[in-house]
């Protein structure tokens, strides 16, 4: 049981730094190394991993993040419910810093990422898993959503239920007119992680929500010098206690794994995905 867990958080390590009794564990993958170690601990009598998204030392910038071997170690540990809180940019000025915004949908701007296990590329044991086509119209788990903005609520802290998600490939942060351009298409925050992550979730069988803190109004959304790193590195700080509450607290409001009402493992529609999932 000690190398087991439920359910998995991708985040830092301001998060399971907090927890008592802490394991960690190195797992391999078809797919190369996870960002980090997996750590595994408990809070409110569940069983949770987390993994550093960007390593302990927060050295792999967002592009460079091997997010199907992050998935794919928690699944092999028994993880079947993902939250993956992260920072974002408000695309709208009632959107600023230190609102948290759970989002229901997401659009991919990004560029240059692996973001299938099912891309017909030869794994390293040289079998080649087929080409499939996950179903995605609705990206986000809605238990876990619920999960989220019930716990939020408990908290005294009102988050945005629904919204947008952009990613876009990063490391930079987005010129004016790209800003002004992602907010006059109707979406809501930016951000640089939320995919491939919330579909590989969705390929592996996962439920996956996102807990989007805004940091920052992104640069054509507000005047001055636009969005700096030290910025959102000071607000992320300044709520990230806060932010953990509510992530232990969404944690104990999601049902036991076995009792999922969602989905989010029939996105595959029965299809042969050519490989034993772990």
């Amino acid at each position: 049981m000690s190398e087991q867990a439920e359910i998995g958080v991708i985040g830092g390590s301001g998060f399971y730094s907090f927890l008592d009794d802490v394991t960690e564990i190195t797992v391999e993958t078809p797919y190369g190394p996870p960002s980090d170690s997996l750590f595994l601990g408990e809070t409110g009598g569940r069983r949770v991993a987390f993994l550093p998204r960007h390593g302990r030392g927060h050295h792999l910038p967002p592009h460079r993040i091997n997010y199907r071997a992050n998935l794919w170690a928690l699944r092999s540990v028994g993880v079947r419910q993902v939250l993956g809180p992260c920072a974002v940019g408000g695309l709208r000025p009632k959107y600023g810093p230190g609102t948290l915004v759970v989002p229901d949908q997401l659009v991919d701007r990004t560029k240059g990422r692996t973001q299938s296990y099912f891309d017909g590329e030869p794994l390293p044991d040289g079998t080649v898993p087929p080409v499939i086509h996950a179903t995605f119209a609705d990206p986000y788990c809605e238990t876990g959503r619920d999960a989220a903005l019930r716990a939020a609520r408990g908290r005294a802290w009102e988050a945005v239920d629904g919204g947008t998600m952009c990613v876009i490939e990063g490391p930079r942060f987005s010129t004016r007119a790209e800003s002004r351009w992602h907010a006059a298409q109707g979406w809501d925050v930016v951000g640089m992680t939320g995919h491939p992550e919330a579909v590989l979730a969705r390929e592996l069988g996962l439920c996956y929500a996102s807990l989007a803190l805004v940091t920052d109004l992104d640069a054509g959304a507000e005047t001055g010098d636009g969005v700096s790193h030290e910025e959102v590195l000071r607000v992320f700080g300044e709520n990230i206690a806060r932010l953990r509450d509510v992530l232990f607290d969404a944690v104990r409001h999601l049902p036991a794994s076995d009792a999922r009402a969602c989905h989010c493992d029939a996105a595959l529609g029965g299809q042969d995905t050519g490989f034993a999932l772990p």
